[in-house]
């Protein structure tokens, strides 16, 4: 019994190790088809399809994929679907699920309403959250749209100093003040 149990284990670790191996393959060949003639079309169609049948974790980053390419491509509505069903995703990993959140956000910070862009961002602001510098830089530009200079100046001088935050974002926080008029 003991015996027929490890070898039905070891057959399905097998069998689990070619399907990510699969899936790995179908990832890359999606990402390569970006440099193809059809390129962007190409590749959206193929991540769509690996959204639909990949092991869970190149699900999730086929829709992350897709929907960032859809957005790209002009097609928000359809990226922003794709990209809240990662969100709203309890399988998928947070920080992917975060990640797809500030997407969404930054794809919609000119037009969307900004207390539902607010109540998706301030969350991942929060310290420890490893998207927080660029949510915070997000909230600043929010807050900017809005007419609050006081508040965006001061969260962007925080973000300019701030030496978690990645360089870029320091950076772009110090030209925004810049141009603000400084401080």
């Amino acid at each position: 019994m003991v015996i027929g149990a490890a070898v039905g284990w070891q057959l399905w670790a097998r069998w689990q190790t070619s399907q990510d191996m699969a899936a790995a393959r179908l990832y890359i060949a999606a990402q390569a088809a970006l440099t193809g003639p059809t390129g962007k079309a190409d590749a959206i169609a193929d991540f769509d399809r690996q959204a639909a049948t990949a092991p869970e974790g190149y699900r999730t980053l086929s829709r992350l994929r897709a929907g960032e390419l859809k957005a790209e491509s002009g097609d928000l509505p359809n990226a922003v679907a794709l990209l809240d069903q990662v969100a709203a995703d309890a399988s998928a990993d947070p920080l992917l699920r975060d990640l797809a959140s500030l997407i969404v956000a930054q794809r919609q910070l000119d037009h969307a309403d900004p207390a539902q862009l607010e109540s998706r961002l301030k969350p991942l602001a929060l310290p420890g959250n490893p998207w927080a510098p660029l949510a915070k830089e997000q909230l600043a530009l929010l807050d900017l749209r809005q007419g609050n200079v006081a508040q965006a100046r001061t969260a962007l001088k925080a973000l300019s100093i701030d030496i978690v935050a990645p360089a870029g974002v320091r950076q772009r926080a110090t030209t925004i003040l810049a141009g603000l008029g400084g401080e």
